[in-house]
């Protein structure tokens, strides 16, 4: 199993989207990364949760599933990079591969450390560019493909069925 661990401010402060939305309104920032990440979750079938620490969003911890996807607000006095590194101790194991998107780059040593590999937010991005290009392929592949027949018919008779089917017949 394969497991990414999102430092979620962290990647809001990396990509120009999210900058700008967080510019605006915090809360739309965060909902649209746990959008992006939902998708990245559901094609490749990787585990995804996102740590958002208290920063922001004050109060008692708490975790949420939104989307499928795991979000985890710290408790207010502990930070997302702290939290990341118990969840990494927590989760990787012989049968998990845990990465961690992060550009904090303190916080990537300390989870090499623990056996964890590092996702850059330069290199989340680019996965996540390569999945949306994946899937507008093969939307526009089943696009141009001609639904399969059960019966073998020649040209001639489709044609007529056509018409009849549009009424001009």
């Amino acid at each position: 199993m394969v497991i990414v661990v999102v430092d979620g401010y962290n990647i809001i402060g990396a990509w120009e989207e999210l900058e700008r939305l967080k510019e605006k309104d915090i809360s739309q920032a965060r909902d649209r990364l746990i959008e992006l990440m939902a998708e990245y979750q559901a094609y490749s079938g990787y585990r995804v949760i996102i740590v958002f620490d208290a920063y922001y969003v004050r109060g008692i911890s708490s975790k949420l599933k939104e989307l499928k996807v795991e979000i985890i607000y710290t408790k207010e006095k502990e930070t997302a990079d702290e939290c990341i590194e118990k969840l990494v101790r927590k989760l990787k194991n012989i049968k998990t591969q845990v990465y961690v998107a992060t550009s904090d780059y303190a916080e990537q040593r300390t989870i090499f450390g623990q056996g964890a590999l590092r996702k850059s937010a330069r290199e989340l991005y680019i996965d996540l560019k390569d999945i949306e290009r994946q899937i507008n392929e093969n939307i526009e592949s089943h696009q141009y493909q001609k639904p399969q027949s059960k019966i073998e018919l020649d040209e001639e008779l489709l044609e007529k069925f056509e018409k009849m089917r549009r009424g001009e017949i």
